[in-house]
């Protein structure tokens, strides 16, 4: 039986290689802004970040998110009932054939392809 390799804090998925376009974005990224917390989930739950800086961003998204489940949302606004009643049903308009041009005539040897000689 093989042994799972041992993942970091906060990791989720294997670590891909140091080629994979995702990790070449979100390690740039992580570099260029240290405080993007996007970057450091990525980088989290792939496993990309070193064990002490893992195991720092892991405590801080911890906390993050903890905070955030705390926030209660807004309820949604009340609906609006109408008082008549009656739906008013909107009539769709129908463009004439002769009132409506696209341009798109074409004369008897013109079309795709044709070419003079």
């Amino acid at each position: 039986m093989s042994e799972e390799p041992k993942l970091k804090p906060g990791q989720k998925f294997p670590t891909p290689t140091p080629g994979n376009g995702d990790r070449v974005f979100y390690e740039t990224l992580l570099a260029q802004r240290p405080s993007s917390e996007m970057a450091q989930e990525w980088c989290l739950a792939y496993g990309v970040m070193e064990e002490k800086d893992a195991e720092k961003a892991f405590k801080a998204m911890v906390k993050r998110k903890d905070k955030d489940r705390g926030r209660s949302r807004s309820p949604p606004p009340p609906l609006k009932k109408s008082t008549s009643g009656k739906k008013k049903k909107k009539g769709k308009r129908v463009l004439d054939d002769v009132e409506y041009d696209a341009g798109m005539d074409t004369g008897g040897d013109e079309g795709i392809g044709a070419a003079a000689l």
